[in-house]
Parts: structure tokens; C-alpha cells; sequence
């Protein structure tokens, strides 16, 4: 077997040595999330929380595999982004932005790290503030959170994804809320962020995707945003987008100057991972993007907003779909919740009820463990909580 054969061969789960590398990236995540909730004070500045989580990611990956024989890629995947309120997505400003958090808001947490392009991406919401979250608030997090429960229970190999789209738009209308729309769950695969199977948030007659089978030894994202409002966002200021990824397969050559040095500059830090404008130099960023996008070099990660008044929820996990079940390695546990709506739907229940450990005999067959009984009181309770086994902490 030549080399490239035996590095295709061990690329996914079926090598112990891709999987802890997952479980550590995931480990990296969750403690830089756990860090950015802890910061998320009322007044404290956006862009130095966001900073302090990619710091940590960096800090923390750079220590890993320091004597490795060949050099090995690690860090930030995804710019840690603070999301307030009706803002849906990607809100990671520069440094100069001056943006603080309130008392009350209701922040969207986006990030993610990987080791060797192997990449645990993980979301959380969190409401700035002490004691349980009430009323409309608390249903959009109740919302996202059942939908994710639910998402894990149905991201298994032989189902399909058409099941997780049509499952986590119930659950979000039992609250009375919606599934944000053009969000996509993507596969993830070594250096690849947003691999071709995909699952649609809504399904839509403007946005088709393939219908896929979920396979034993992928890796997915599994990306959740609901919303209290009508769940289709706009973008109203390209000025705020910050993040972006080099699309490798598009050239073109820049005819500005400062295009070519920020492009050079991206290609060399930033060549295949998303980034953000706060890691080039920002006078000559803000200029040299605005080429590079309109000949799209770059796919921008724009800031989209609901109206305001209206609160989004995210919750977004990595799941690995191993031989004996489902494996939920990014996860953080939602603060106390009083939703105004309980689940009393039994197919939602039921889906709730689903294990996510497989046996090995017996052809798969879903397994009431633990788990599930733990699911079910969540929707007894509806505190919102997320159920979790020892295995969703990360890198157990």
C-alpha cells in the first residue's frame, strides 16, 4: 500500500488516531466556550471576548503535537463570533468596534478548533443575566436545544436528512417559534468545514439539496437557530462581516496593490480554514477584501439579522457516528429555563425517548438507555437542560 493509500485509507473514523484528535479538538472547544459564558458580563466589550476565546484555541492547540515528526496544522476553525439578540450570525467585529453586552441580551456563542484539520465546531446561547430564563426567551432556547436533542437522535447511520429537516421544524413550532432559514448542517471532513452532504434547516422550494443517507464513521455539524420572529434574516450592512474562507478553487488577478499583500497574507495564515479581518493587518484589510470577494476569492460569512424585538437561539454540536452509536463530543449546559410552552407532541417525545448508543447485534436497534430517560424529563420538566452521558463533555 503506498503512502497516499494508507493516508486516504486512515482519514476517518475507523482510525483511533482521527477520532482523538476530534475528542481533542472537541476537549479545546468546550473549555474555550465554558471561558467566553463565564465572560459574558454585562459591559464587557464584544471584540475582547471574542479575542480571549481564539487566544485560548491557539494557546491551547499550539501545545499539542509539538514534537510531532511531520508539522501539524492546528487552531482556531471558526473566529469565536458574540451574536446579540435579533442578530442571527457571524458577529466577530474588529477592533476598533466599541459594541458591549447588556444586562438581559441574549448572546450567540460560534466557535471551533481543530487538530490537523480535523475540526470540532460547537454554538451555545446564553442570556446575560443571573437566575432562570423566562418567558419568549427562554421557548427560542427551549426550541433550539429540543431541536438539537432531537437532531442527535436522527443523525444516525440509514436515516435521512430529510428526516432531521421536517423533525426539527416541529419541534421549534411546539414553542411557537421557527427554524432560521438558509442555515445548513454540513458534514465535516479533514480540513473541510462544509463538506457536501448537508441538512437544510427549512426545506424550500428556492434551496434544494441532495437527499443523503447518513453513514457509520462520518462527522457532522449539526447547526440549529430558531427564532421568535418570521425566521428569515436579512443582511443590512455588509460593513459588519469580518469572517471569511479562501474558496480554493476560484483564481483571478487582483489589480490593487493592498488586494494582492492582504490576499498573499491570506493564503499564507489562512488557506483553506475560515478567519477573521482582525487577524490582518486592518488598514489594509477593509479595502483589500472588498476585491477579493467581488471576484470571489473569498466566500464571506455575512452578519444576518432578524427584527429587532426578536430574540434567536443557536445551538450547534459535532457528532461522530461511531460503530456503537452516536457520539456527541461539543456541547455546553443551557442555563435554567421556564418556557411558556411544554412538549406534549408524542412523536416528539418520542424521538426524545431514542437512545444514541447502538447495539452490535440485533441490526442496530435503538437502545432506551439513559439517555433517553433523561430526555424524557426534559420535556417533563421543560427546564431545558441538555441530557447528557459522560461522552458529551468532549474528549472523554
Amino acid at each position: 500500500m503506498s503512502d497516499d493509500e494508507r493516508e486516504e485509507k486512515e482519514l476517518d473514523l475507523t482510525s483511533s488516531e482521527v477520532v482523538t484528535k476530534y475528542k481533542s479538538a472537541a476537549e479545546i472547544v468546550n473549555k474555550a466556550l465554558q471561558l467566553v459564558v463565564k465572560e459574558c458580563k454585562a459591559k464587557a466589550k464584544i471584540v475582547d471576548i471574542c479575542e480571549m476565546g481564539d487566544a485560548f484555541i491557539r494557546e491551547q492547540t499550539g501545545n499539542m503535537y509539538k514534537n510531532a515528526k511531520k508539522k501539524i496544522e492546528k487552531g482556531v476553525a471558526f473566529p469565536t463570533c458574540l451574536s446579540v439578540n435579533n442578530t442571527v450570525c457571524h458577529f466577530s467585529p474588529l477592533a476598533s468596534d466599541s459594541s458591549e453586552l447588556e444586562e438581559g441580551d441574549m448572546v450567540k456563542i460560534d466557535m471551533g478548533c481543530h487538530i490537523d484539520g480535523f475540526i470540532a465546531v460547537v454554538a451555545h446561547t446564553h442570556v446575560v443575566k443571573d437566575g432562570p430564563v423566562s418567558g419568549r426567551q427562554a421557548d427560542v432556547i427551549a426550541a433550539a436545544n429540543t431541536a438539537a436533542e432531537v437532531a442527535l437522535r436522527l443523525v444516525r447511520p440509514g436515516k435521512k436528512n430529510k428526516d432531521v429537516t421536517e423533525a426539527i421544524q416541529k419541534v421549534a413550532a411546539a414553542y411557537d417559534c421557527k427554524i432560521v432559514e438558509g442555515v445548513l448542517s454540513h458534514q465535516l471532513k479533514q480540513f473541510v468545514i462544509d463538506g457536501n452532504k448537508v441538512v437544510l434547516s427549512i426545506s424550500n422550494p428556492d434551496k434544494r439539496v441532495d437527499d443523503a443517507e447518513f453513514e457509520e464513521n462520518e462527522v457532522y455539524a449539526v447547526d440549529i437557530v430558531a427564532s421568535t420572529g418570521e425566521g428569515k434574516p436579512k443582511l443590512l450592512d455588509e460593513k459588519q462581516t469580518t469572517i471569511y474562507k479562501r474558496a480554493v478553487d476560484k483564481n483571478y488577478h487582483l489589480k490593487m496593490k493592498t488586494s494582492r499583500f492582504i490576499f498573499s497574507e491570506i493564503n499564507q495564515k489562512f488557506p483553506i480554514l475560515p478567519f477573521t479581518a482582525r487577524a490582518l493587518e486592518e488598514k489594509r484589510a477593509r479595502l483589500g477584501l472588498v476585491e477579493c470577494v467581488n471576484h470571489d476569492l473569498l466566500q464571506p460569512y455575512p452578519v444576518l439579522h432578524e427584527k429587532p424585538g426578536d430574540y434567536v437561539a443557536h445551538i450547534k454540536f459535532t457528532v461522530l457516528l461511531m460503530p456503537n452509536g452516536s457520539d456527541r463530543i461539543t456541547s455546553h449546559p443551557v442555563q435554567e429555563l421556564q418556557p411558556t410552552k411544554a412538549i406534549d407532541d408524542p412523536e416528539i417525545k418520542a424521538w426524545l425517548a431514542l437512545g444514541t448508543k447502538t447495539k452490535k447485534k440485533g441490526g442496530g436497534k435503538k437502545k432506551k438507555g439513559k439517555k433517553g430517560d433523561k430526555a424524557d424529563e426534559l420535556t417533563e420538566s421543560e427546564a431545558g437542560a441538555e441530557p447528557m452521558d459522560a461522552s458529551t463533555n468532549g474528549g472523554s
